[in-house]
């Protein structure tokens, strides 16, 4: 990003008789007045006349600079902003990390659409549930979407896109429940904060209708629209003229306003192939029309840092009217630099970020929100003069997490900031620096996102362990839970310690949460199982379950192995017709006392017309639905897993069908014996 070259032109080294630079002669220059010899070199520039397209990451040198054991020290920009977090470096043992562990973010400033009156301030508008669910294999039921849009909540994103309501009753119906509840649910202790409920539409008056009629209810609703601006889009997809297009998008954005929404944002599809003067005409009609957030998208992640940053700087000097919206970015992730694209914008002029969490989306994904907000929190003051967010870092774990389980999705290990490894040290040297000092290979402290260290834990939790220990422990970790649902995760919490020598971790702890409290609502609950196999006879799998009705119901079937024969028995008594995608198996932690989860995917059976979607881009897709299921027993884990599964298919397909109750019954010809008598049902 020609900060080396830049480097040198703002402190030229010294020459020799040669007129070469003489490095040896550092030694010499520790004395110079660098701040004032670089103050010196700005005035004799400053008769230069200014671009009008601003050069992308102005230079802002660190405070030192070590060259060939040379220090040379310069001044960094006065910052203008005042913050809680307390961004220092200590050694001395009282902290090791820039950012404390107890960190809080600061007080945003008053939410007002198409302006921010701190000007470092980055509004983060997250899109899981809306381009997020979009990524192939993700659903989320609307009570998923529920808990998802809670998380964000306490993660404290700015705007929610809450889905695309316009594409089924039930996406409308959860962005509207998501509006009644997260959308009015203000937080004193945050300055009155309450996030921003955003429904996607596409430039036409039904959609608007639809997502207007969602989002009304929030205290702060957002109506977002969009077109396509790209040449290739407008001729071969839109077969619009340029003139058609912005007449559409300005009739849109109007429309929007028209229906009493004073907040609404406008999208230029594929704005990172448009042609840069005609985005800045479209975007000033429809700021002119009332457009009070104006996002660039780079829908097929083919800009470059340097490419987008300038595309928002040339947007900020050459658009009419700019002042009186926000610039926003949305950068997909096909060449992985959705991040840094993202950096570049709001480095260049843009003031909202639109991401995702874990960076799930459409193709390769969107920018991932935990990767920007903690570029912001640990770079923001020193490197890009003072930005910062609202985003509470502690959360970002817990909902890394749910939204993982929920969508089926799961994080690579090596992902920055939630993967697995992203703070495990396994070399030797880097095993020596860690126990040294932390600061040798690490920038930020798990406890700050929500991750707590093991082998530095106070408490060890156990069968003797009582609920005040356990939710300490799972507040501890970010999770907020009602009485109702901890007295469930204690329940389970008892019987796995009680299985399991050696005493619970908090992976193990979290994988309880993430069975207990973050699976499907039960429609069939699997009561017991049993399984006989070996070299001497054919797999046997008996199967005890709950049904929808209250009846419990055993089946017993054979299989090429004992997990095949228990999914044979279940389907018997749950008769929905599902194949099965995927399935995958890990150890929770090492060691013989391991627990398991296990993951399958599954999708209604080709020979039903059931399980379909539509998504905004028109196209209809047979929906994948992802469970997982924790147990010290694999074929236990298994089992749990795909009953998991099946319960949100059914679930989807009942609210699909506007049917309350999916009704199932075991078929004719297969021998099933109940073992109860009937019970009102749930």
């Amino acid at each position: 990003f020609n900060h080396s070259k830049r480097l040198h032109k703002l402190c030229e080294l010294p020459k020799n008789s040669s007129g070469t630079s003489n490095l040896g002669a550092m030694k010499s220059m520790s004395t110079v007045n660098w701040p004032a010899q670089a103050q010196a070199c700005k005035t004799a520039r400053s008769g230069v006349p200014k671009q009008k397209v601003p050069q992308p990451y102005p230079l802002q040198a660190r405070s030192s600079v070590a060259l060939r054991g040379v220090s040379l020290s310069f001044s960094k920009p006065a910052g203008k902003l005042e913050r809680s977090s307390k961004l220092v470096c200590r050694a001395d043992g009282t902290s090791d990390y820039d950012v404390d562990v107890d960190y809080e973010p600061p007080i945003r400033p008053a939410y007002i659409p198409g302006r921010i009156d701190d000007p470092k301030y980055v509004r983060i508008f997250d899109t899981t549930l809306r381009d997020g669910e979009q990524s192939p294999g993700a659903t989320l039921t609307s009570k998923e979407k529920m808990e998802v849009a809670r998380q964000l909540h306490n993660l404290g994103v700015d705007i929610i896109e809450a889905g695309f309501p316009i594409a089924s009753p039930d996406d409308h119906e959860a962005v509207k429940n998501i509006a009644i509840e997260v959308g009015n649910t203000v937080d004193a202790e945050r300055g009155g904060y309450v996030p921003v409920i955003c429904g996607l539409s596409r430039a036409n008056s039904r959609d608007i209708d639809a997502a207007w009629s969602a989002v009304k209810h929030a205290e702060r609703p957002r109506i977002h629209t969009f077109i396509a601006t790209s040449k290739i889009h407008m001729e071969s997809k839109l077969r619009k003229t340029p003139d058609e297009v912005v007449e559409i998008a300005v009739n849109a954005v109007k429309y929007a306003k028209s229906l009493g929404c004073n907040d609404i944002e406008f999208s230029p599809e594929d704005a990172g192939r448009s042609d840069p003067v005609f985005l800045y005409r479209i975007l000033a009609a429809v700021i002119e029309a009332g457009a009070t957030t104006v996002n660039i998208p780079d829908t097929v992640g083919v800009c470059t840092p340097v490419e987008f940053g300038e595309l928002i700087a040339g947007i900020k000097a050459n658009t009419k009217g700019i002042e009186n919206a926000i610039i926003s970015t949305h950068c997909q992730n096909d060449l992985g630099l959705s991040t840094a694209n993202s950096i570049a914008g709001v480095a260049n002029g843009a003031r909202q970020i639109e991401s995702t969490i874990n960076g799930i989306g459409e193709r390769a994904g969107n920018a991932s929100l935990e990767e920007v907000a903690m570029t912001l929190l640990l770079r923001g003051k020193s490197r890009f003069d003072g930005l910062y967010t609202g985003i509470n870092p502690r959360y970002i774990t817990p909902a890394s997490r749910m939204v993982s389980e929920y969508t089926g999705m799961l994080v690579q290990p090596h992902k920055a900031i939630v993967g697995a490894n992203a703070f495990a040290h396994e070399s030797g040297i880097h095993q020596d620096g860690m126990l040294k000092n932390k600061l040798t290979y690490e920038i930020m402290p798990p406890e700050l996102i929500g991750i707590k260290r093991t082998n530095d834990a106070g408490i060890v939790m156990g069968k003797h362990s009582g609920r005040h220990a356990l939710r300490t422990r799972v507040e501890e970790l970010g999770y907020t839970y009602d009485q109702q649902e901890l007295d469930e995760i204690f329940i389970r919490f008892k019987k796995v310690a009680e299985t399991k020598g050696g005493g619970i971790t908090d992976e193990d702890l979290m994988a309880i949460i993430t069975d207990e409290v973050l699976s499907a609502t039960e429609i069939w609950k699997l009561i017991d199982l049993q399984v006989v196999c070996g070299t001497m006879g054919m797999p046997t799998a008996t199967v005890k379950m709950e049904g929808p009705d209250g009846m419990l119901r055993m089946c017993s079937a054979v299989g090429s192995g004992p997990i095949d024969a228990a999914y044979k028995a279940v389907d018997a008594l749950v008769c929905v017709k599902a194949e099965l995608k995927e399935y995958g198996m890990s150890a929770v932690t090492s060691g013989i006392n391991a627990l398991a989860t296990t993951r399958v995917t599954i999708e209604p059976a080709s020979d039903t017309d059931a399980g379909y979607t539509q998504f905004y881009q028109g196209n209809v897709k047979k929906r994948t639905f992802t469970a997982s299921g924790t147990e010290s027993d694999i074929v236990t884990s298994s089992v749990q897993a795909y009953v998991h599964a099946l319960n949100k298919m059914i679930g989807f397909i009942a609210a699909q069908s506007g049917d309350a109750e999916q009704k199932t019954t075991p078929s004719e010809d297969t021998i099933v014996t109940d073992v109860s008598e009937p019970q009102p049902a749930k």
